[in-house]
């Protein structure tokens, strides 16, 4: 036991009452204790408790029953017993655990090849149920984490697909590239990326370095489509021609890049961080139509109002 690994999970993920198909342990000084047996349960006010003390480095399985607890979130997702919000509830929550451990990982092909049955999981719920996508993304935006910045880029992005009428496999790519659109940021010093206020000059020049060092990554994994590779090198790019790194403009950026482009900087203008307040939905794509004019496909913005209501309607 000793000898086992383990990744995070969130106990907003386990329904009271439910028997769980596998152990939880609890995180407690620098030990991993077992918390709860595989055929136990617990009881809706323990969770309760419990859930508003984990900030997400609290309860964690074994590495080796990492497929157990998939199946057990895939049956949550296919149970008749759940309406579609506490669906969407449970697979945002589990997959912002496994998303952690995936940008902690330092073996980017793993992360890249077990981030598929994560997209997978959400386009089947677009597809079951379209209201709870609305409601999925109506739970983003309450801190900024490059995990959750990604996954919610990643889910802004598939509904902006399924609005522009991508087909599944389409959206696969589109998730995947849009989940990994800063894994360049791996390469770019901690005390950059986590510095309050503005950067300077040469702070700068290394932090938009990023889509370059993503690219390499990717180049590293056989399996990774163009359409991934564009994602993450040319979301910086603008619809005017003045982005970066090589200052394409309009068509020549790449569908899947004009799309995260727009959903990046909505998910930012959104979110609560440190030193800004975040926006509401209609009023950040408004400014990024009306103020920010010419960063972005002015079509595919136009489609983001309809994601949006999509949110209202959540």
């Amino acid at each position: 036991m000793e000898n086992s690994r383990y990744f995070r999970i969130r106990l907003s993920t386990i329904r009271p009452d439910k028997v769980t198909t596998f152990d939880i342990y609890l995180y407690l000084d620098q030990k991993y204790i077992l918390y709860l047996r595989a055929g136990d349960r617990l009881s809706d006010g323990k969770i309760g408790q419990l859930h508003s003390r984990d900030t997400g480095d609290s309860f964690f399985v074994r590495e080796e029953d990492r497929q157990i607890y998939r199946d057990w979130v895939r049956e949550e997702m296919n149970s008749d017993l759940l309406n579609p919000f506490e669906k969407a509830k449970i697979l945002r929550e589990s997959s912002v655990a496994l998303m952690e451990d995936l940008f902690e990982n330092p073996d980017v092909n793993k992360a890249l090849d077990e981030s598929r049955p994560i997209i997978t999981d959400f386009i089947d719920l677009m597809e079951k149920a379209p209201e709870a996508m609305g409601f999925m993304i109506s739970l983003s935006g309450h801190d900024f984490y490059t995990y959750n910045h990604s996954l919610d880029v990643s889910i802004y992005s598939l509904g902006l697909g399924k609005a522009l009428g991508y087909n599944a496999k389409e959206l696969e790519e589109l998730g995947v590239g849009s989940l990994f659109h800063d894994v360049g940021k791996r390469n770019v010093s901690l005390d950059i990326l986590c510095k309050k206020g503005g950067l300077d000059e040469a702070e700068w020049e290394q932090m938009k370095m990023h889509p370059q060092y993503g690219l390499v990554i990717l180049n590293n994994h056989p399996n990774i489509s163009d359409a991934v590779k564009a994602a993450c090198f040319e979301h910086h790019e603008s619809w005017a021609g003045n982005g970066y790194p090589q200052q394409l403009m309009a068509d020549e950026i790449h569908p899947f890049a004009r799309i995260v482009a727009i959903t990046d900087t909505y998910d930012a203008m959104t979110t609560q961080r440190s030193y800004n307040v975040p926006l509401k939905p209609l009023d950040a794509v408004t400014m990024m139509k009306e103020k920010l004019a010419g960063r972005y496909d002015p079509d595919m913005l136009k489609a983001m109002y309809s994601v949006l209501f999509k949110i209202k309607a959540a």
